[in-house]
């Protein structure tokens, strides 16, 4: 259920409108994930009952909860990631907290090794992370409208860290990207273990 907040006239949404809601599972902690799906690292969990502030919204992927099946999610910058909606009581059924503006999930290497990454369309930034030991650095390969590319995003600071890098990426303009994991170069790398391609657009 998505938080109830102030209306501006015809319905628009007040920027400065405060967004609350009550977390409400069976009893265990809720999954907080860095992106908006399922299938994205949960980085860590909030307790039943929690009352979170919600910053944002943005459609990802379906999930079943307390409060029946939708596709939206809830940022909570305190929690440094997304939370199903289905599982968070506002009191309305209605999205009222401004856009998110990110894309639908995160990308991560095949083979369990070290990269994820995630590109933000509000302000055009990729969130390149490191999540294992495992002696490669995570890069983010990507292409542009036109077939411009690859460029590269790398976070070689090891395990536990994180990239936050804004790439130019024209308004409305798409960008196409994979995770791999390389050894860091100023050239071309040689890049292992590459996910699946995601395509996502800039706000």
């Amino acid at each position: 259920m998505a938080a109830v907040g102030s209306l501006a006239v015809g319905g628009a949404l007040e920027a400065s409108a405060a967004a609350s809601g009550t977390v409400k599972t069976a009893g265990d902690p809720l999954n907080v994930r860095r992106a908006p799906t399922a299938s994205a690292t949960a980085v860590k969990t909030v307790a039943n009952g929690a009352t979170v502030a919600i910053d944002c919204q943005v459609n990802g992927s379906s999930v079943t909860g307390t409060y029946g099946t939708s596709t939206l999610w809830d940022y909570v910058p305190a929690l440094g990631g997304y939370i199903s909606d289905t599982y968070v009581y506002t009191g309305s059924d209605t999205r009222i907290a401004p856009d998110c503006g990110v894309g639908t999930g995160s990308a991560q290497c095949a083979d369990a090794c070290a990269g994820e990454g995630q590109y933000r369309s509000s302000d055009s930034h990729f969130l390149v992370y490191d999540t294992n030991a495992d002696g490669y650095s995570a890069v983010v390969a990507y292409w542009l409208k036109g077939g411009a590319g690859p460029f590269y995003v790398w976070n070689s600071g090891g395990e536990g860290t994180k990239v936050d890098k804004a790439v130019s990426v024209p308004s409305g303009g798409w960008v196409f990207y994979k995770v791999c994991v390389a050894n860091y170069t100023t050239g071309k790398p040689d890049l292992k273990s590459c996910s699946d391609g995601l395509t996502d657009f800039a706000a």
